[in-house]
């Protein structure tokens, strides 16, 4: 459902391009920001909606972050400095990057892993306890025990199953379509760590080598990796692909993948819809109410639409 450029740029959030999902989430989080009552920052000198002024999203004031742990864990992980690819200023003020939405989701997780237990059991009830959230983390960025490249999981979950040592490695994606540019691989190593594990179908690969397909190949090649590495010594592992319902190419690219396997035992695919309600059955708080309305919330929108829904949805 395409919405009319007349009400996309009464707040700013037209922009030549965005798919449905994508006009759609931008103008979620423009009508966020208006209700926290933000100024649009600038975009090449013109204001964007989906986007916060420097002097509202940057440190102290962290507007693009809607809890204390959460802004408490992306201002750690920043101090880290660890290498990590934590994309400043966009980390500050773009309202739709998925990297504020990783601390925004799992924030207060990574501080109260009893709740995190909680909450992950829900969706993973082999979890036993959670012993460990980490943001943009890698096991060796460049390192070719693993993959060789600068991939790295958005958020990290380390947890315990009864003797067992295992760990979600999650991707998060939120307005992405998957679409760019394609990683190389002159050497042709990823087909070779591919056919290690041999749980890909045959015929496979020319689609897994090419976008939209190669992002979800490359991370699940990082997680088979760290699982198969003695060092590491993990017993379980799960390289797990998050992204909203509304999200078609995101949802279409997750099923897609999961057809180019023989065993699906180290891939999962959920939506951020199931892991927000997760998240809302468990924690007291309401900040799972806040995460649910700013990101996933379709009232907001339809709201913005309801004078004249003929006129701007086509």
């Amino acid at each position: 459902m395409v919405i009319d450029r007349e009400i996309l740029e009464a707040h700013h959030a037209f922009v030549t391009g965005d798919n449905a999902w994508q006009q759609r989430a931008r103008l979620t989080q423009a009508l966020w920001r208006e209700r926290q009552g933000l100024a649009a920052g600038l975009h090449r000198d013109v204001p964007l909606g989906s986007r916060l002024t420097p002097g509202d999203g940057e440190p102290p004031t962290l507007a693009n972050y809607i809890s204390d742990p959460a802004k408490r864990q992306v201002e750690a992980a920043v101090a880290k400095k660890n290498g990590a690819l934590l994309s400043q200023p966009r980390l500050w003020v773009d309202l739709l990057s998925s990297q504020p939405l990783c601390f925004n989701l799992f924030g207060p997780l990574a501080e109260d892993l009893d709740l995190a237990t909680a909450t992950l059991r829900l969706l993973w009830p082999h979890i036993g306890q959670v012993t460990e959230i980490k943001f943009e983390w890698s096991p060796g960025r460049g390192d070719e025990r693993y993959t060789g490249n600068h991939s790295a999981f958005d958020v990290f979950v380390a947890y315990q199953n009864g003797t067992s040592r295992g760990f979600l490695g999650i991707e998060v994606k939120y307005h992405e379509n998957l679409r760019g540019t394609a990683a190389t691989d002159p050497k042709q190593r990823y087909p070779k760590i591919a056919a290690k594990h041999r749980i890909f179908r045959d015929g496979a690969l020319p689609d897994l080598q090419r976008l939209p397909l190669q992002q979800l190949w490359l991370d699940h090649l990082l997680a088979l990796q760290l699982l198969a590495s003695p060092d590491d010594g993990w017993d379980e592992g799960t390289f797990v692909f998050l992204s909203p319902t509304g999200n078609v190419a995101c949802t279409t690219a997750a099923r897609r993948y999961s057809h180019a396997l023989t065993d699906s035992t180290t891939f999962d695919a959920r939506t951020l819809d199931e892991l927000v309600q997760a998240i809302r059955l468990v924690a007291d708080d309401p900040w799972a109410d806040a995460v649910y309305e700013r990101y996933l919330d379709p009232r907001p929108v339809s709201r913005a639409l309801h004078r004249d829904p003929a006129r701007h949805l086509r």
